[in-house]
């Protein structure tokens, strides 16, 4: 919902260019819009709760620990404690917003903080280059704030495809995001005025010495898993080298009976993820024979940034592609244009409205390995191509699908 109210605004701005008569400056009201999100997540959690319900769920409101290998103790919200026993356990705890140990940080809001916000900041800083960054940054550069972001390298995303890094990292260049390259780091956070919106006013401190004022400080420099007061140690499930709790292709931890799946795995850290494991457990543990042996494929798991534009990718990177089969082995396929929705805008506004595509082929037969897109729309686009991805698709196969015009997903089935 908040990414859709960001591209309104963004569409705004595109309708003038169609001869829509349309203010510079619309007034948004970001309080009213905070409201609708919050009843509506609180109306579909209400749903979930209900249907749990009709199914013999008993949902406890708490915090839990192991107190015994297969029991654990919940301590409810009026401060009374429950205890739990069972043959079989799931640990889904998620994680959490991690924030660094400097003076100040604490004054600085994570990605749960963001969505408590009730007043557009005029002036936000991000700190993090992941998707949470880039999603978040995106959102406030295309709403109007003035918009920093303070990133390692040169570029972000850097877990994603050289093309998407690239790209992605002009785009929020030109749409006006001032990107910090290759920041020292903050030493320190002062708060010079509390309050909200424009009202609130703080100091960023960087090693090198430079400062800057803000009126809010995002921390999105990574998540931590949720292990603290799970007393893990009770039962001996085996946490790695991050932080994580160890898992096998089943979801199995070391310990038997106990099983763990999600963000505090470390595996994939996306909730279709979580669920797709966890309709797979439930499978396994509770179906019929023919499903026993039930496992969730982490291979070519589609996934969308939600930024300005989006960002969709499957499979492979080129350089994963390389490293795996031998750069002899692999082709790439690629294209960047313009989608058509931008035509009416002069040349240099639709320069900065890119959309580009990559096909990662491997081996003769041309095997789709990885598929890379951004742009205007990718992330409807990816579901489908995702499917195909997953089942093998050669270039040959997109080659031999007809393509709808005038659509920029035709030149996925188009490229040369």
């Amino acid at each position: 919902m908040t990414w859709n109210f960001a591209s309104i605004n963004e569409t705004l701005h595109v309708a003038k260019h169609y001869g829509y008569d349309v203010s510079e400056n619309v007034d948004k009201n970001y309080r009213h819009f905070k409201e609708i999100r919050d009843s509506t997540i609180k109306r579909l959690n209400g749903i979930y709760e209900r249907n749990w319900g009709r199914e013999g769920i008993d949902l406890v409101h708490g915090r839990a620990g192991f107190v015994e290998p297969k029991t654990i103790e919940v301590t409810l919200e009026d401060g009374s404690k429950a205890r739990y026993s069972a043959p079989h356990i799931l640990i889904a705890v998620g994680g959490r917003p991690s924030i660094p140990d400097i003076k100040g940080a604490e004054h600085g809001i994570t990605s749960d903080g963001f969505f408590e916000i009730e007043e557009l900041p005029p002036k936000i800083a991000v700190v993090g280059a992941g998707y949470i960054a880039v999603e978040l940054a995106g959102v406030m550069g295309a709403v109007g704030c003035e918009t920093h972001m303070f990133i390692r390298g040169e570029t972000f995303l850097r877990k994603f495809d050289p093309m998407i890094q690239n790209t992605m990292t002009e785009r929020y260049e030109a749409s006006g995001i001032h990107i910090h390259k290759k920041h020292p780091g903050l030493k320190e956070v002062q708060l010079i005025r509390d309050g909200k919106g424009k009202d609130k006013l703080l100091k960023l401190i960087s090693n090198d010495g430079s400062e800057m004022e803000v009126n809010e400080l995002l921390w999105a420099v990574g998540r931590l898993p949720e292990v603290e007061d799970l007393n893990l140690d009770v039962p001996g499930v085996k946490l790695n080298k991050s932080g994580h709790i160890e898992v096998d292709e089943y979801q199995n931890t070391s310990v038997d009976g106990v099983y763990a799946l999600g963000d505090v795995t470390g595996h994939a850290e996306l909730t279709p993820v979580a669920i797709a494991a966890g309709r797979q457990l439930g499978n396994r543990l509770f179906g019929p024979d023919e499903v026993r042996d039930s496992k969730l494929s982490y291979d070519n798991i589609p996934t969308v940034v939600f930024s300005h534009p989006e960002v969709g990718t499957v499979g492979l990177t080129e350089p994963e592609a390389r490293e795996r089969y031998g750069d002899d082995q692999i082709k790439i396929y690629h294209t960047r244009f313009t989608a058509m929705y931008y035509d009416v805008m002069p040349a240099e506004e639709k320069k900065k409205n890119p959309t580009e595509f990559k096909l990662v082929c491997a081996g003769p037969e041309e095997k789709v390995v990885g598929l890379h897109i951004l742009g205007l729309g990718v992330g409807e686009m990816l579901q489908g191509f995702g499917v195909a991805v997953k089942m093998g698709a050669t270039k040959k196969d997109f080659d031999s699908c007809v393509a709808i015009h005038p659509t920029s997903a035709e030149e996925l089935v188009t490229l040369r």
